[in-house]
């Protein structure tokens, strides 16, 4: 869901349509029936006065209701494309605010200045689209109403000439037109109201009434301990319909051993942590821990199993303890720093001004990659995971840090079941077993020392990185 749809989409939702739908509730309803109870009290009044007249002064009454509904079908469509529009103005500029540093290392400002023009000229021209739609309706409601008043001034004072009409009638009825005709006017003012929250409800509903491609049973399994023991049976995965990612991936990982997946990229290796992790769901196979297929298992227990490191670290504004708590306050200060020592992440978080209560500014931008990918190894280690799983989580550390991490990660690894995606061998050397893939297949599996003997493409990967 969240690849299909942009960040800035889903923003414009939660802020700009839901704001335009409470502009409606606040503005609009009150008016609205009190609008409508006007209208009925003066048809009842003019019924009462005299009912040929109310008749003759009913005639337009179908006009107005014909303007109205070639309106609300052109309004419509132009209130959705500016919704539209103003989703792409914000998707446009989360982009370009995240990616500041790319946009200016790359001189790209004037390219994704004049990008983005051309954006807010597509809005532009939608909400001048939709001014023209109103410009005509409101001006059409006020002949409409004139064509109304002139007619009963016509019928009426034929009436009133041939005596059979009193000229205190029909001055009363002109009065009660006009105020008939005031509040269709307001109701046409606040028309565009109503049609731009039509078109934000849309959008919100399709959001709220979209259901969730993986969802839990209605009676998930929970086990109550859980060993490590991760199996793939004849597991296939396509993010495309038919355009296979991985192609009958059969492995079996037992309870504390470590595993390593290594091959070129786009080979399927992060895909694989994909499905483990249940992000998505493999369209044949099994996915098993401990014997259970993992679509039987409540999410949220699934991953309070699993200790995820993934090379691009994402730290949240806040402090140093917030972000490897992740509001879990059932770790302690004390466990919290001792597994920042394990890590060795402990010896830069004390050099801090504020230590462990340093402010961290938004995706950690004041800290190094080397740091930040230090705090989501204490993070993971402090959840205390019976899985650990590390996607390229050294590939950005220097060889300072590297080492550092090499000595944490036999702690890490120590009595739980390992699972490591690296591209640099040196950090997989040491690991019971290596997965070699390419193109979406296991095409080797043993030791390090075992697939050098094999001289197959495991060794030529080694070669690449040693070679001299």
């Amino acid at each position: 869901f969240f690849d299909q749809n942009p960040v800035g989409r889903l923003v414009t939702r939660a802020t700009n349509d839901v704001e335009v739908l409470n502009e409606m509730f606040t503005e609009l309803l009150i008016n609205l029936f009190k609008d409508i109870f006007i209208l009925l009290g003066i048809v009842v009044v003019l019924v009462h006065i005299n009912w040929k007249l109310a008749l003759v002064s009913f005639i337009v009454i179908p006009l107005t209701a014909w303007a109205t509904m070639t309106f609300r079908l052109k309004a419509r469509d132009a209130f959705r494309l500016v919704r539209l529009k103003i989703a792409k103005i914000n998707s446009s500029l989360n982009e370009n605010i995240t990616g500041m540093r790319v946009v200016q290392i790359f001189n790209r400002q004037e390219e994704n200045y004049r990008r983005f023009s051309e954006i807010n000229h597509e809005n532009f021209l939608a909400n001048m689209q939709q001014i023209k739609v109103f410009a005509v309706f409101r001006p059409l409601i006020e002949i409409i109403g004139s064509f109304g008043v002139a007619l009963l001034i016509w019928y009426g004072g034929g009436k009133v000439i041939s005596e059979t009409l009193s000229l205190g009638s029909l001055v009363a009825f002109l009065s009660y037109i006009q105020m008939f005709f005031r509040p269709i006017r307001d109701l046409s003012e606040k028309y565009n109201i109503m049609q731009a929250a039509m078109a934000s409800s849309e959008r919100i509903f399709l959001l709220l009434d979209k259901k969730p491609v993986i969802k839990d049973l209605p009676k998930p399994m929970r086990p109550q301990r859980v060993r490590g023991e991760v199996e793939f049976r004849g597991v296939w995965f396509a993010y495309q319909p038919d355009n296979w990612v991985l192609r009958d991936i059969n492995f079996l990982v037992k309870p504390g051993e470590s595993v390593a997946i290594v091959g070129a990229t786009g080979a399927g290796k992060t895909s694989i942590i994909n499905l483990l992790e249940r992000f998505y769901e493999p369209q044949r196979g099994e996915i098993k821990i401990d014997g259970i297929n993992i679509a039987q298992m409540e999410r949220s227990f699934l991953r309070s199993q699993i200790g995820l490191v993934m090379q691009d670290v994402f730290l949240f504004a806040g402090d140093i303890k917030g972000n490897i708590r992740l509001g879990n306050e059932e770790i302690s200060d004390e466990r919290l720093i001792a597994m920042a020592k394990v890590v060795n992440a402990h010896q830069f978080i004390e050099k801090l001004p504020q230590g462990y209560d340093e402010e961290v500014k938004e995706r950690g931008i004041t800290l190094s990659v080397g740091q930040r990918q230090l705090l989501s190894f204490a993070r993971a280690l402090a959840f205390d995971p019976r899985i650990l799983v590390l996607d390229e989580a050294t590939a950005n550390i220097d060889t300072e840090t590297e080492s550092l991490i090499q000595e944490a990660l036999f702690k890490l690894m120590e009595g739980r079941t390992s699972i490591i995606i690296a591209h640099r061998l040196s950090t997989i050397r040491h690991c019971d077993r290596i997965l070699v893939m390419h193109k979406g297949r296991i095409v080797e599996e043993g030791s390090h020392s075992q697939l050098l003997r094999k001289k197959g493409l495991y060794y030529g990967l080694y070669q690449l990185q040693y070679k001299r």
